[in-house]
Order: C-alpha cells, then sequence, then structure tokens
C-alpha cells in the first residue's frame, strides 16, 4: 500500500504564532495561505501543515501521487483504490472518496486513539 507523501496537519489558534514557533524549529513556509489560515512549513524532508479554523484535531495526511517536495509520482496506489483495500480489511471510513470519480478525491479515518488519518489526493 503505497500512501505517498506524509505530513502532520496541526489545527492551530494563531496561525502567525504557530509560524513564528516552528521556524524556531527550523521549518519554513513553503506553501499555502496565510490569508486563508493555512500554511505548509519544511524542514528538510519533515512536512507540517497549520491549518487555523479549518478542522477540529490534528491529523495526519498522507498524499497519494506525491513525493515529500509535492512533486508527482510516475506510478502510485490511487485514493479509491486504497479505500477499497482497507474497507475489504474492516476498516470504517468517516468520510468517502466517490468511486465513481478519477483524479483528486480523499477519503478519512479513525485510529484507534481517535486521530484522524486523512487521506489526500491532488491529482
Amino acid at each position: 500500500m503505497q500512501l505517498g507523501a506524509f505530513s502532520i496537519s496541526l489545527a492551530v489558534k494563531d496561525l502567525a504564532a504557530s509560524q513564528a514557533f516552528y521556524a524556531k524549529l527550523g521549518f519554513q513556509a513553503w506553501g499555502g495561505n496565510a490569508a486563508q489560515g493555512w500554511l505548509i512549513l519544511k524542514n528538510g524532508p519533515h512536512v507540517i501543515g497549520l491549518f487555523q479554523g479549518m478542522f477540529e484535531k490534528n491529523m495526519l495526511t498522507f498524499n497519494p501521487g506525491w513525493d515529500q517536495d509535492a512533486q508527482p509520482l510516475a506510478e502510485f496506489t490511487d485514493v479509491r483504490e486504497l479505500q477499497r483495500s482497507l474497507k475489504a480489511q474492516g476498516v470504517t471510513l468517516m468520510t468517502e472518496a466517490d468511486e465513481s470519480t478519477s483524479g483528486p478525491a480523499s477519503f478519512v479515518v479513525i485510529d484507534p486513539d481517535g486521530n484522524p488519518v486523512l487521506v489526500d489526493q491532488h491529482r
């Protein structure tokens, strides 16, 4: 099962304060839109998404089709195939990708400790 790029998506209360804090740890703004309440920070291969007012809990995020630099992978496992595999293993999905489509889609599962895991394909 190839999940693609990995990042942690943090639900933050103050985007600027969070960005300043993670800058002290060596993270630099790499993408996003602060005016829309979200930034992507990077330190080497490590990626953190900061999201103000977009969701309630921190979550693990995987992006099928991307490497850690958000560059397209030549081959990858489509989000719908990942979803079918998890459902076949008895995993309950909180949200589902529309299996009648292709291209960008996402789904969310919750781990045994209540942590959301977002699988978000952008291509």
